[in-house]
């Protein structure tokens, strides 16, 4: 039976994840994380939130479940005083004028907090598309005829629109056909197959909790995991939910491993199916992570040359350790690409999270 963490180890979760927000480049996330672990040493609001969390506090998010709601009351305009305080747009910010507000918003709102925080956090980082977008390009220029996408924990499903989005970086561009312009600090070799123009033909993605962002509420939701104080990254998901609304995106409510099963058994007989994720594999529990490569590798071993399958993602490091891959830094993220027939299979890039910054493998 696992123990429910401790204090000491919930606050050590809200300090670490000051630690990756600050190499996110968020000041205001760093200082508002580190201002509910001293909070919880205090005894404070914060404190009585997170006393009696039953499970592992990192896995769970449980500072960006706070933070969450804390933006989510900003946004709807409930913490009035406090969302006149918070960052947004050219604003002056201090944490010394902010937290006063948010503590004692958390401390006269427990109830309404509580309910915020039985829900993950979920971002659909936008910006993950350009770490996978070398793997589809590559694909393309490789397999010219229709491509089926497959999405596993797809979130609002945000980027199933991936080839509709624009990318630029100060070494390479690619134009898109929507609003939505992604950039970010490329230090690695542009993407090979730039000219290659994918053929979507068709698109499906899953959740265990779908986003519908066509709902006001739900898409506000969504959108209070965006870090206040990172205009470019809540304009940018303000473009793709939109995109997402004009495109009629689809996301089924379903168990990965059950979907992905269906799907692969009534895979169109000609054309290249592509089963693509990003920072998906931590949540599903480690049976069903087996199940999901099980399942790949025996639909990859029927795969023809007018059938291809292909299995492209961006996970943490720590999933592709082993015997020939001792150098790779667990705290990196990679895009990975496996091809059948064949299973031959590449490691394109590495990041982090956010895609802030690209480097070669």
């Amino acid at each position: 039976m696992t123990l429910p963490p401790t204090e000491e180890e919930i606050v050590a979760h809200f300090r670490e994840q000051a630690v990756f927000c600050r190499g996110l480049g968020s000041a205001f996330m760093e200082q508002l994380c580190e201002m509910m672990a001293d909070d919880i040493e205090a005894g404070g609001p914060v404190a009585a939130l997170v006393a009696g969390w039953p499970t592992n506090p990192r896995r769970d998010a449980l500072s960006l479940r706070i933070a969450g709601y804390l933006h989510h009351s900003v946004l709807t305009g409930a913490a009035k005083d406090l969302a006149a305080a918070y960052p947004g747009g050219d604003k002056l910010w201090t944490m010394a004028g902010i937290w006063p507000l948010a503590r004692n918003w958390l401390s006269g709102t427990q109830s309404g907090a509580r309910v915020f925080l039985k829900s993950p956090p979920q971002t659909n980082e936008v910006r993950r598309s350009v770490a996978l977008l070398p793997g589809f390009l590559n694909l393309a220029a490789r397999f010219p005829m229709p491509m089926h996408l497959l999405e596993l924990g797809a979130s609002a499903g945000l980027n199933q629109n991936w080839d509709r989005f624009g990318y630029r970086t100060a070494s390479w561009s690619l134009p898109g056909t929507s609003r939505v312009e992604i950039e970010t600090d490329w230090n690695a070799p542009p993407p090979e197959h730039l000219e290659a123009r994918p053929q979507v033909a068709s698109r499906a993605a899953c959740d265990q909790n779908p986003i519908d962002v066509s709902d006001p509420e739900t898409a506000l939701r969504l959108k209070s995991y965006v870090w206040p104080d990172q205009p470019g990254r809540l304009a940018r998901i303000d473009a793709a939910m939109a995109l997402a609304i004009e495109t009629g995106v689809r996301v089924d409510k379903a168990d990965a491993a059950d979907w992905l099963q269906e799907k692969l058994a009534a895979r169109p007989e000609t054309g290249l199916t592509v089963i693509y994720h990003s920072v998906f594999l931590q949540y599903p529990p480690a049976d069903v992570r087996r199940a999901l490569l099980a399942m790949m590798e025996e639909a990859g071993a029927e795969a023809m040359p007018w059938r291809p399958l292909a299995w492209l993602c961006f996970e943490p490091g720590a999933f592709f350790k082993g015997p020939d891959q001792t150098g790779i830094n667990p705290n990196d993220f990679i895009t990975y690409l496996k091809v059948w027939p064949g299973g031959e299979d590449h490691r394109i890039l590495r990041s982090d999270g956010h895609v802030t910054r690209v480097l070669a493998i």
